[in-house]
């Protein structure tokens, strides 16, 4: 099928070199369903991976992209065929599979969903891994028994990829939503746009951590982890959950048992990568219904391939808000 662009990651995971280059199908993993990419994004961890501030690539040189939208182009499936729109993210595409910042993909054919016929292509990668998590929190949520009458909800990391979707989600189902931000005088005018109530400063949740705080939350969607999460517990209501979905904040967990055995406090562990796929179905599907395309819209910035590299480094150092779509053909 010819050669193709692509983004590749050469190098080591400390000191990785991005490269805008043009590669064959040769250099493609085995799969059964070749697809034309037409829309990547630049999540949190497609940063740490290009920046080579996390360890998160594990072989060498791999195209880096975590998610993509596009359409077939060549199956030995028989479940996709030739113009099927679809959407992937997780599954190690990368990390240890090239991923979506490239023309072309090559995938397992279990690994992809069909987009809902509700969403184009760039809407899929404006909501992209970090949308879609924050919908799994939401249903997560949602199994727990959580509706808009059991209280105020909190959302942590409020102003970056998973928490915007999240609070844009929460306020459409009408849940009154509390956005925890680092820059609440910056970002209030946007989270208000997204429907939250309230802004309070992330500092808030950054002190030391006590058995049990003042219960001000029903529920929480925590994209931070570390001491944040630490404390977003101790102030959750009697028999209300913490749905848990990232460590940008650090891999520890200060906290004690007094949230789980004295106010009966869940902690919802949200696994995006290795999600089955008719939970994926689900979660795209109320992502049509329930996601409001104007705050999407909102909420992303679109680049092409030539500005990943220094979006990367802007996404780690806190500089981004919301959402950012690649544009392959951009």
């Amino acid at each position: 099928m010819g050669d193709f662009r692509a983004l590749q990651l050469r190098g080591e995971e400390r000191r990785p070199v991005l490269s805008d280059v043009r590669l064959n199908d040769s250099a493609l993993d085995p799969g059964s369903v070749m697809v034309r990419v037409e829309h990547s994004t630049l999540n949190y961890k497609d940063a740490l991976a290009i920046t080579g501030r996390g360890k998160i690539v594990r072989r060498w040189p791999i195209i880096p992209g975590i998610d993509f939208a596009g359409v077939v182009e060549v199956s030995d499936d028989p479940n996709w065929r030739p113009g099927d729109r679809v959407v992937l993210t997780g599954w190690g595409v990368g990390e240890e599979h090239n991923g979506g910042l490239a023309e072309r993909a090559r995938v397992p054919a279990e690994w992809l969903t069909a987009l809902p016929d509700e969403l184009t292509t760039a809407e899929a990668m404006a909501i992209g891994t970090a949308g879609f998590t924050a919908m799994l929190c939401v249903l997560a949520l949602d199994r727990h028994g959580l509706t808009p009458a059991s209280g105020p909800v909190l959302v942590t990391g409020a102003s970056g990829g998973v928490g915007s979707v999240a609070v844009a989600v929460l306020a459409e189902l009408g849940f009154e939503v509390t956005a925890a931000t680092g820059r609440a005088e910056a970002e209030r005018h946007y989270l208000r746009q997204l429907g939250a109530k309230d802004i309070i400063e992330r500092a808030e949740l950054e002190g030391d951590v006590r058995p049990l705080g003042k219960a001000r939350w029903a529920a929480a969607v925590d994209p931070v982890g570390g001491r944040v999460l630490a404390n977003v517990l101790s102030m959750i209501r009697p028999d209300g959950a913490v749905a848990a979905c990232g460590n940008a904040g650090g891999m520890d967990l200060p906290t004690n048992v007094a949230p789980f055995i004295l106010r009966g406090v869940s902690l919802l562990g949200i696994n995006s990568v290795q999600c089955p796929p008719a939970l994926r179905r689900t979660a795209w599907a109320r992502l049509a219904r329930d996601l409001d395309r104007g705050l999407l819209a909102a909420m992303t910035s679109s680049i092409g391939l030539s500005d990943v590299a220094e979006t990367a480094r802007r996404i780690v150092d806190g500089e981004v808000r919301g959402r950012v779509r690649v544009d392959i053909a951009g």
